[in-house]
C-alpha cells in the first residue's frame, strides 16, 4: 500500500483536531467543547452535505447507475447486520449481538463527509446522489436488528411497538434533515446552491475540523469502556469494517461506479453508527449494554476508519480499477 496516501490523510486539518482531542483526553487537559454545540455542527454538516447532493443529483438526473447505486445500498444495510450478528453470537448474547449488528448495518455520517473531503483534497472527482444512499443506509439496520432480537430470543417474543421503531428509524432528526436538505437541493438546484454557498461550502471545512475535534474528544474517553470488550469485539470492530468495505466494493465495481463513488459506498459499508442506531436500541433493546456497541463504533471503528480505512479503501480501488 502507497504510505503516501494514509500520510496524506493524517496530514489533512480535520483529521489532526480529532487527533488533537484525543491527545486532550490522554494528559488530561481541561479542553471541553459545551454540549450543545457538536449538536448544531452536526446538523450543519448533515445539511450542508445534503443540500449539495441535492444539486448534484438534479443535474446528474435519475439514471440507471443511480437507481443501482441506491438498490445496492439499501442490500448492503440490510444484509450487514444479518451476517454479523451471527458472527457476534459466537461470544455474544442475543441483545448485544443484535445492538452492535444493527450499529454496523447502519453508516457513520461524519466518516463519509471526512471521506468527500478526502476525495476533495486529492481532486477525485464524485458524484452527489452518493448521499442518498447514505440518506438509505441508516433507517434499515434499525429495523433488522430488531427484527433478530424478535427471532432469536429465547425468553418469548418481545412486543416492540412498531409504528415508534419505524418513526424513530425513518424520522430521526439526522435522516429528515439529510433527507428534507437532499430535496430543497434537488428542487432549487443551481440557483439554491449560488444563493447559500458562501454558507454551505465556505464553512463547511472549518466545521468539519471543529466537529472533528470533539469526536476525539469523545472516541478518547471511550477507550476505557474497550477494557470490558476483550480482543474479541476490538478485533470485530477492526477486521469487519475491512470485509464490508471489500464487499462494497466488489459490488462497486460490478456495477460500474466510479472510483470516487466507489470509495464513498465502501466507506458507507464500513463505517458503524456511534448517534442514530445507539439511540434507538436504548429504547428498544434496553438489554443489551450501551458501552459494547457504542464503544466499539465511537473508540475502534470510527478513527479507523479517518485514520487509516480511508486511505486502505482508496487503494484497493487504484489496485482494482486500474
Amino acid at each position: 500500500m502507497d504510505a503516501n496516501l494514509i500520510v496524506s490523510n493524517i496530514l489533512n486539518p480535520p483529521v489532526l483536531f480529532f487527533f488533537l482531542g484525543m491527545t486532550a483526553v490522554f494528559v488530561k487537559s481541561d479542553l471541553e467543547i459545551p454540549a450543545p454545540i457538536p449538536k448544531l455542527f452536526s446538523l450543519y454538516l448533515l445539511f450542508a452535505i445534503g443540500f449539495k447532493g441535492g444539486v448534484e443529483l438534479m443535474k446528474s438526473g435519475v439514471t440507471q447507475e443511480v437507481v443501482l447505486t441506491l438498490f445496492a445500498a439499501m442490500l448492503m444495510a440490510c444484509a450487514v447486520p444479518i451476517y454479523t450478528f451471527f458472527i457476534l453470537r459466537l461470544k455474544l448474547d442475543t441483545y448485544d449481538a443484535a445492538a452492535i449488528a444493527a450499529t454496523y448495518g447502519s453508516i457513520s455520517a461524519v466518516t463519509f463527509i471526512t471521506a468527500s473531503a478526502f476525495l476533495s483534497e486529492l481532486g477525485i472527482a464524485f458524484d452527489g446522489y452518493m448521499v442518498a444512499a447514505l440518506a438509505l443506509m441508516e433507517s434499515p439496520a434499525i429495523i433488522v436488528g430488531l427484527i433478530l432480537v424478535n427471532l432469536f430470543t429465547t425468553d418469548g417474543k418481545r412486543d416492540f411497538s412498531w409504528p415508534e421503531v419505524l418513526r424513530d428509524a425513518f424520522l430521526n432528526s439526522s435522516v429528515f434533515l439529510l433527507v428534507g436538505s437532499l430535496v430543497i437541493g434537488f428542487l432549487t438546484g443551481e440557483h439554491g446552491w449560488q444563493v447559500l454557498e458562501p454558507f454551505t461550502q465556505g464553512m463547511f471545512y472549518g466545521v468539519l475540523t471543529f466537529f472533528l475535534l470533539d469526536m476525539g474528544l469523545v472516541a478518547a474517553r471511550r477507550i476505557k469502556d474497550l477494557q470490558k470488550t476483550g480482543v474479541f469485539l476490538i478485533s470485530f470492530a477492526i477486521l469487519i469494517p475491512i470485509v464490508n468495505a471489500v464487499i462494497g466494493l466488489a459490488i462497486a465495481k460490478t456495477i460500474g461506479m466510479a472510483q470516487g463513488d466507489a470509495l464513498l459506498f465502501a466507506v458507507l459499508c464500513a463505517s458503524a453508527s456511534y448517534i442514530a442506531v445507539p439511540a434507538a436500541m436504548r429504547l428498544t433493546v434496553p438489554e443489551a449494554n450501551p458501552s459494547l456497541y457504542v464503544s466499539t463504533a465511537l473508540a475502534v471503528t470510527f478513527p479507523f476508519n479517518i485514520i487509516v480505512g480511508i486511505p486502505l479503501y482508496l487503494y484497493g480501488i487504484n489496485l482494482f480499477w486500474s
